[in-house]
């Protein structure tokens, strides 16, 4: 797991992180989560790859607490992993073994796929959220975008998609988006999150 980095953009304080799957081969070098994490759901191992991912994730936390420099840490959430009935289990189950408080542990899942079975969603994110997790809606605005759902969610925080961040400052229509989408998050009470914002 590699831990990028969540700024405040006012203060420029760290004030949190995404786990990110990553591959080193010795052979291929880099290989693009684009081109395993496919493979993973086609041949299921996603589900042991996602357990370890939420494992290492609470002991980091865990292990940054003990360190006095706690960080909130957030982890991608695919869609079979989310189709399990016991995933608010899985997540105490690891909390509880690692030692990592819920408050620092975010979880991710994207608008399709919290879409795709709204009532399960609801379901799960509000047994996630019971548990002290924070629940954030990624790749914001590519998907079904649906407002009724937004307002039904227990969702802290919305990301917005690095395809709307590629063209400002000079596409017009990425800005407008962006802002809107800022708008709204507000208006909710909601933090926001731009992802693909590397300069």
């Amino acid at each position: 797991l590699h831990y990028q980095p969540q700024v405040d953009v006012t203060t420029g304080a760290v004030v949190g992180a995404e786990a990110l799957l990553r591959w080193h081969d010795p052979v291929l070098g880099d290989v693009s989560p684009a081109r395993f994490i496919p493979v993973a759901e086609a041949t299921g191992l996603i589900l042991p790859l996602s357990d370890w991912v939420l494992e290492t994730a609470c002991t980091q936390i865990a292990a940054w607490v003990a360190m006095g420099t706690p960080v909130h840490v957030a982890i991608n959430i695919s869609a079979q992993q989310f189709g399990q009935r016991n995933l608010p289990d899985k997540v105490l189950s690891a909390l509880e073994r690692t030692g990592a408080l819920a408050q620092w542990l975010g979880i991710e899942i994207t608008e399709s796929v919290a879409m795709t079975q709204p009532e399960q969603a609801r379901e799960q994110l509000n047994a996630l959220v019971g548990l002290g997790c924070s629940v954030a809606l990624d790749d914001f605005g590519t998907g079904y975008s649906s407002l009724a759902y937004l307002k039904a969610l227990p969702v802290s925080k919305l990301k917005i998609d690095q395809s709307f961040m590629k063209g400002i400052p000079l596409e017009s229509n990425d800005v407008t988006i962006a802002k809107a989408i800022m708008a709204l998050a507000h208006s909710l009470g909601l933090k926001v999150v731009a992802e693909g914002v590397e300069t």
